[in-house]
């Protein structure tokens, strides 16, 4: 059994159409539920009582501890390719909704083998979606039994986007040849030489922004012990969603997250607190198990870039380095022209350490943002598992909203991990950890860029800046020269001086969303200048070629969005 667990605000479904020979008769045909878990199943071959106890248990669970009174069961079958026949599967659906009746929560019956339209307004705590899977039988002989992939095909076959919206990132990606998914690394992202320019641009950004922070970067491996996991709690709430293998007798975890890997480094030597404030910053590799079927091109993979920083601060200083983190932040949304509002998520009910602990850190967050003169809503009960956070979203030139934003204040790991800093009386006292990321997840972040800018990226981000292209064979070591000094100047062009019609050639170059084309011909080797046209159509001749490649350099160094001869 495979399920994709929702904690939301609000689910809707309608009902379609069945979709099935096997159906559930129902009356009710539109559905709203608010406070809901949410739990998207599939059953599969091999699925009994037993598998329903365990899955049912797990639920209920978590529904209490979030007091969540309803639970939804919805059939999902996107989530596994090992499906049990239709009339067996509802049996097990019957036998779930039995089972949870009796744990003491409302349950409201999906009717099995409808074609719906679903909308889910997932809360914010990370927590919130959770991919399970249950079965009988042992792991390793469940991998054993299955039979491996052929990889003369498979190495080649990437994932099929056909029938989205021309508007999906996942389109436009394939058309700008940015990224692909392949069959033999599922939820993992295959950058393309493009792609990656607009990956490292990113990198490019916030590093200088780093620099200018004060933060100093770092690189942690991807696995470790375990036992270090137990330590910090990771164990407890994301086990289900971690890589776990054996390794030598151990039982070694990729790491979910960064965080304990920095407090290793902390805890490498004897810190003063006139060291502090200690800024570790890292763009992590991170791994999540997620469910096949909740796979969403770059919006949800298994393996992230976090643009992840720990800062190691004394309670004094706690309110300055968040007001910082937040113009950090609110810098870094601007230069994509994209509007923030900020959140603040309270202590959720199942959480970590002494309430005191929690309302000091609380009223810390909300004094920064109110120094700040930043407007925030409250998410209740939406903090992390070991500390209150600010979380950000932006908000696209769809009007659509994203949450990358977070900044969270900790005094449970510091704990956890028995943290010292000798003090100005040379007593030893805990300092705290301020938990931040920006972009959050880079591989999403790049996701909402290509759909924030429809492929048509700023001059600064665009991967290839300019296409250089000569009418006619007579112009083509023209062109070539100008290309040359393009290339020298540290601007990303291409040459295009084969045998076809320039119409044909500026249609190419605006398919790819080219911010400049320089066109050259007999009449431009006379006057040694170049006509310069832009992606919108506009054209300018008698262009001097090194005043165009220095005013070009100018506008990628300020990163401001293709104003050059758009006037």
């Amino acid at each position: 059994m495979r399920i994709l667990q929702l904690d939301a605000n609000e689910v809707e479904y309608e009902l379609v159409k069945p979709e099935a020979k096997v159906y559930e008769e129902t009356t009710e045909k539109k559905v709203s539920v608010r406070n809901a878990l949410l739990l998207l199943t599939s059953i599969e071959k091999g699925d009994d009582k037993e598998i329903v106890e365990k899955a049912v248990a797990a639920a209920t669970d978590f529904a209490k501890k979030q007091k969540i009174e309803t639970i939804i069961i919805y059939p999902f079958a996107h989530l596994s390719s090992n499906l049990e026949a239709p009339v067996a599967a509802l049996e097990i659906l019957k036998e779930m909704r039995k089972t949870a009746e009796g744990k003491g929560v409302k349950v409201v019956s999906s009717p099995f083998g409808w074609n719906k339209k679903l909308k889910v307004d997932i809360k914010g705590h990370p927590l919130a979606e959770m991919s399970r899977s249950y079965s009988s039988v042992a792991a390793p002989q469940r991998i054993a039994e299955k039979k491996p992939i052929k990889i003369d095909t498979a190495i080649v076959k990437k994932s099929d986007w056909s029938g989205l919206p021309a508007a999906d990132h996942r389109t436009i990606g394939e058309q700008l040849d940015l990224y692909s998914f392949q069959e033999v690394s599922p939820g993992m992202v295959y950058w393309h030489p493009k792609g990656y320019i607009i990956f490292r641009e990113i990198q490019k950004l916030l590093r200088e922004k780093l620099d200018a922070y004060g933060y100093q970067e770092v690189k942690t491996p991807v696995l470790a012990n375990t036992a270090l996991w137990y330590v910090s709690g990771h164990i407890d709430h994301y086990r289900d969603n971690m890589y776990i293998l054996e390794s030598d007798g151990q039982e070694i975890g990729l790491k979910p997250m960064s965080c304990p890997f920095h407090i290793l480094i902390y805890k490498t030597k004897t810190w003063s607190y006139r060291e502090f404030p200690y800024r570790l910053a890292e763009f992590g590799m991170v791994h999540r198990n997620e469910i096949s079927g909740a796979l969403t091109g770059l919006f949800r993979v298994r393996q992230i870039t976090q643009d992840d920083a720990h800062l190691f601060v004394r309670e004094d200083q706690i309110e300055s380095e968040i007001s910082k983190t937040i113009r950090f932040a609110l810098e870094f949304y601007k230069v994509f022209g994209m509007k923030s509002k900020l959140y603040l998520s309270t202590m959720p009910d199942d959480h970590m350490g002494d309430e005191k602990f929690w309302e000091k850190a609380t009223n810390t967050l909300k004094r920064a943002l109110v120094e700040n003169n930043v407007e925030y809503g409250i998410k209740d009960k939406e903090g992390a598992f070991y500390a209150p956070k600010i979380d950000g979203d932006i908000v696209d030139s769809m009007g659509r909203s994203w949450q990358l934003l977070t900044i969270q204040a900790d005094y449970q790991m510091p704990k956890k991990f028995n943290l010292e800093y000798v003090g100005e009386d040379g007593k030893r006292y805990q300092p705290v950890i301020i938990h931040r990321a920006i972009a959050g997840s880079l591989e999403r972040f790049v996701g909402v860029l290509v759909e924030h800018y429809q492929g048509k990226f700023p001059t600064w981000l665009a991967p290839v800046q300019v296409r250089v292209m000569s009418i006619s064979d007579l112009s083509a070591d023209y062109a070539e020269g100008i290309y040359d000094e393009m290339l020298k100047a540290g601007i990303r062009v291409e040459l295009d001086t084969g045998n076809r019609t320039i119409d044909y050639k500026v249609r190419d170059a605006q398919m790819i969303k080219v911010p400049y084309m320089v066109i050259v011909g007999q009449k431009e080797i006379d006057a040694k200048t170049i006509a310069v046209r832009t992606r919108s159509g506009k054209q300018s001749f008698g262009v001097d070629p090194k005043i165009f490649a220095k005013e070009l350099i100018k506008e990628v160094e300020k990163r401001t969005d293709a104003l050059l001869y758009q006037k």
